[in-house]
């Protein structure tokens, strides 16, 4: 979606590809293998309903959504939507603050 937006995104290879240019000591494999640590841990503390904050960055979190009362926006019916879990992101202070620098 970002593409059709006209906006650059970024995969997890591609990270890992940058990250593996700028430490060339490191193997690609093996900063593959970090990043996918790092990744997997965040998610195993918040499958377990922990924050994970990382300083000057954000934190990840889970929002719990109740059980609710939707509606079918083509029929318009009522229809029963469960419970959910979803993912939140905060950001930090420090990322908010250099994402809205002002560019010269």
């Amino acid at each position: 979606m970002a593409e059709r937006l006209g906006m650059v995104g970024m995969i997890k290879s591609e990270l890992v590809t940058r990250i593996a240019t700028q430490n060339p000591h490191l193997y690609q494999r093996d900063v593959e293998n970090i990043v996918n640590a790092i990744l997997g841990e965040i998610v195993a503390a918040m499958a377990r309903g922990d924050r994970v904050e990382l300083r000057g960055f954000g934190a990840f979190s889970v929002k719990h959504r109740p059980a609710r009362t939707g509606r079918n926006p083509r029929t318009g019916a009522h229809v029963a939507v469960e419970q959910k879990s979803v993912p939140f992101f905060k950001t930090g202070k420090e990322m908010r603050e250099r994402l809205n620098r002002p560019t010269t």
